[in-house]
């Protein structure tokens, strides 16, 4: 079976929705991010059925359990990780010793400040397959600054890897909407999460820029609005523009896109266990005794992550004394 990860360059220009925003309001984003055209979509479909050449019962086509409170113990996969699996993962990182790709590159921006506290932003979709898969790291990355107490189990939809992930709140997956809601609480930083739904039994799909902050403005939630604003403002700059799920800014780290590229398992048996097969238990199996390099890279991404908030945090958190994330800091400087 051949490893998602394989695709990934083709599907990442896939998901690529472009800003060309006027410089300053957010009622001027006649501007809109260029949605996935036919012609993208059809070969979308392609690359993945091209890629799922052996048929497993499960893709495309399962639900289960959609939607769920995690239970207490997978919770606490996320909550309480251990910082010597995030230590162990950033060594691997920086020793070369994982093959998964990881990524540093971001941009520095302004800190998006709420309550005297800078912001970890959000923007992604649960149809899409990178967001899906980003989650995961984020969860745990986010787990070192503060709590969760809900998360629910998800999936990308169907047309776009049907890949286990984690969803911030209940998600309506069957219409089209915008939710901010989630359940994550900080002494040291905010998290606002924006996330784009359309109905997952179909493919990848982002709503209008004007469909979102129509959505937004329905939440009277001043800093998903806010945050949102300041996506726009940023991507008037080629640089931080928005190029595709998941847009995320980590205190004064911007990145377009995921971090990683975390959709297998090679290690131990040798053979690819590819994420779209796994059950959300296998996830959290892995995630709470990493022994593999789906796990080891899944802590790795998170660490990318935590680096960027220790330093825009001046390494006031414990986890920023990890030998392992003073190393990653110097190389997202």
């Amino acid at each position: 079976m051949p490893s998602k990860t394989k695709k990934n360059n083709t599907e990442r220009s896939m998901h690529s929705l472009w800003i060309v925003s006027s410089a300053a309001i957010v009622l001027a984003i006649i501007s809109m991010f260029v949605a996935v055209s036919a012609v993208m979509y059809a070969a979308q479909q392609k690359t993945v059925q091209a890629t799922t050449s052996v048929v497993q019962p499960n893709f495309g086509s399962t639900l289960a359990g959609i939607d769920t409170p995690l239970n207490s113990t997978d919770l606490a996969v996320i909550n309480n990780a251990s910082d010597v699996y995030f230590q162990t993962a950033g060594e691997m990182y920086l020793n070369g010793s994982l093959s998964d790709p990881i990524f540093t590159s971001n941009n520095k921006v302004a800190p998006f400040m709420v309550n005297g506290k800078p912001s970890v932003i959000y923007l992604g979709s649960i149809t899409c397959i990178f967001c899906g898969e980003n989650r995961w790291a984020m969860a745990l990355a986010l787990s070192k600054f503060g709590k969760f107490s809900q998360l629910f189990t998800g999936y990308s939809s169907f047309g776009d890897g049907d890949v286990p992930t984690l969803y911030w709140a209940a998600d309506n997956y069957n219409s089209s909407g915008d939710s901010v809601k989630n359940y994550y609480s900080s002494s040291y930083v905010n998290f606002v999460s924006i996330e784009d739904i359309n109905p997952i039994r179909g493919g990848f799909l982002l709503n209008s820029p004007s469909k979102i902050i129509q959505d937004l403005n329905a939440t009277e939630n001043k800093s998903a609005i806010g945050a949102f604003n300041y996506i726009i403002n940023l991507s008037a700059v080629k640089a931080t523009a928005f190029m595709g799920t998941p847009y995320t800014i980590w205190g004064t780290h911007q990145f377009s896109g995921a971090d990683a590229e975390v959709f297998g398992n090679t290690t131990p048996s040798g053979s690819v266990i590819d994420l779209t097969y796994m059950t959300h238990a296998q996830v959290f199996s892995q995630l709470s005794q990493p022994q593999d390099q789906f796990a080891w890279s899944e802590y790795a991404a998170a660490d990318i992550y935590i680096a960027s908030l220790c330093q825009s945090l001046n390494n006031t958190v414990q986890v920023c004394s990890l030998p392992a994330i003073r190393s990653i800091e110097a190389r997202i400087a």
